[in-house]
């Protein structure tokens, strides 16, 4: 599996369009090679050098094995979103605090079931309780951006 953006390259500056400086929206995101059983995918983007700790920017699950792109400023039809470390729901664009360069980890999941409970689920650890016997593969994109 595969995944991989049109907007940058694999730990490679993100854009301001996708930050808290510029529109503050989602990057295209290219979904290639999805393993057979898929059921659905997930999508968790997090900051793991954030200054208080991991900084979960976007949740998204449910999305159809058969999305081949996540167009920009969208979410797949048919899925969920979850909470991000703001407290609101959806994507919330990098936004470094501390000057330094930050890593945006783009965690894409292929999952032998469909989320269900879809109510119950809100924050990150919510999702990652919520698939973590459900995994079929695993693939990530990084993305780096600096103020």
């Amino acid at each position: 599996m595969v995944l991989s953006s049109s907007a940058f390259n694999n730990n490679s500056k993100i854009p301001s369009k996708f930050t808290c400086d510029g529109g503050n929206i989602n990057p295209e995101l290219i979904v290639q090679n999805i393993p057979t059983g898929t059921k659905s995918l997930a999508l968790i983007m997090e900051d793991p050098d954030a200054p208080s700790g991991t900084f979960t920017h976007w949740l998204v699950w449910n999305i159809s094995p058969k999305t081949e792109i996540i167009k920009q400023e969208s979410v797949p039809s048919g899925s969920m979103e979850g909470q991000n470390s703001a407290g609101k729901i959806g994507y919330i664009g990098p936004c470094p605090p501390d000057g330094k360069p930050h890593r945006y980890f783009f965690k894409l999941f292929a999952l032998d079931i469909v989320i269900v409970e879809t109510e119950n689920i809100r924050s990150k650890t919510e999702l990652e309780n919520a698939i973590a016997n459900h995994v079929i593969e695993k693939t990530e994109l990084i993305g780096i951006y600096e103020r």
